[in-house]
């Protein structure tokens, strides 16, 4: 660790006896009443686990004209991975383009088969904003592929040095704390507090920080949870900094006995975009890869049910399809009940 990030973990209030954590205690239940049930699930395995066939795509490509990419949208990619037009600017959310979500080459490959867009067909990206370094978050091959075309990267604290290791030159990474922002040729990029872990791999585990985001521009403010269990901080970001146009929360790959409290039940995500005083929820961490036991379109059906409880405006974009913000209508299609 240099000196400069010894300096700045010592100084941030969520890094305790050389771990970040939390500021609520979160146990999780290792007791064999828990983890057994668990196990046999994952041995007896689910049909359903995946969609029958591959999910369709829609290709995109990046508008040219200055209109058109004027108008505030997001373009959801599949599991977390999410394309950002905001004011002129272009941006990417935890950008996984590989095939696979783990370093293991082996199950869990992609549902779609490929993506919307290839890194080879962006343009220069303005910044990538990375929520953890979770392998289904932060990818190597992605990242070495990006590096040359992304002007900055903006990332929890300790994350920097996996990209520095990659060969991102370090004046393009920006490390935050919780509660900290950077400012980005009008934009605001805030840090904020998410209920989750971190590492890769059995060792260091919770030696970088984990978080949420705020993407702010000069009309429109968007949020995006990266992977969190519910908690307090929902309400606390809605207080300080809501409402929000759009936010993109996790809404997949839990688990339903509930002895993982780092991931959110879907009625949870929907709970979470209220006290985030949001307007469009488009629920994220699904719809790409298997990485629990539950069916594959379970959550975004959760999802749904809970969002016309409590009157949430859901927006279902396919992949590849963009969301306009601010536009009279938007994608709400259950496109995914043709591929059961």
């Amino acid at each position: 660790m240099s000196g400069k990030r010894r300096v700045q973990y010592q100084a941030s209030r969520n890094f305790v006896n050389g771990k970040f954590k939390y500021p609520v205690e979160t146990p999780i239940n290792y007791t064999a009443k828990a983890l057994i049930p668990i196990l046999r699930d994952y041995i007896k395995g689910n049909p359903k686990i995946r969609p029958k066939e591959k999910l369709p795509v829609q290709p995109i490509t990046i508008p040219a004209s200055k209109e058109e990419i004027n108008k505030a949208g997001v373009t959801w990619l599949g599991h977390s991975t999410s394309l950002i037009l905001l004011d002129g600017h272009l941006l990417l959310l935890d950008p996984i383009f590989e095939p696979y979500s783990s370093p293991l080459r082996f199950g869990g490959r992609r549902y779609s088969g490929q993506l919307p867009i290839e890194i080879e067909d962006l343009p220069q990206i303005d910044a990538v904003l990375i929520s953890h370094d979770h392998y289904d978050h932060l990818d190597y091959r992605s990242i070495r592929r990006l590096k040359d075309k992304v002007r900055t990267f903006h990332v929890p604290l300790g994350v920097g040095s996996h990209l520095e290791r990659w060969g991102v030159a370090p004046e393009k990474i920006v490390e935050l704390d919780w509660w900290m922002e950077a400012g980005f040729e009008g934009l605001k990029f805030r840090c904020t507090p998410a209920k989750h872990s971190s590492g890769r791999g059995v060792f260091k585990q919770n030696t970088t920080l984990w978080c949420s985001w705020i993407i702010e521009g000069k009309h429109t403010k968007i949020f995006y949870s990266g992977d969190s269990g519910y908690g307090p901080h929902f309400k606390e970001i809605g207080n300080r900094y809501g409402p929000f146009d759009l936010t993109l929360i996790e809404a997949g790959q839990y688990d339903n006995s509930g002895w993982w409290p780092l991931h959110m039940q879907p009625e949870e995500t929907v709970q979470a975009h209220i006290e985030l005083q949001g307007n469009i929820l488009l629920p994220v961490h699904w719809g790409a890869f298997t990485l629990s036991t539950h069916d594959w379109d379970e959550p975004i059906e959760r999802v749904l049910k809970a969002a016309a409880a409590n009157n949430v405006v859901l927006t279902t974009p396919r992949i590849g399809e963009t969301v306009e913000i601010g536009a009279s209508e938007v994608p709400s299609a259950p496109w995914w009940r043709d591929m059961t």
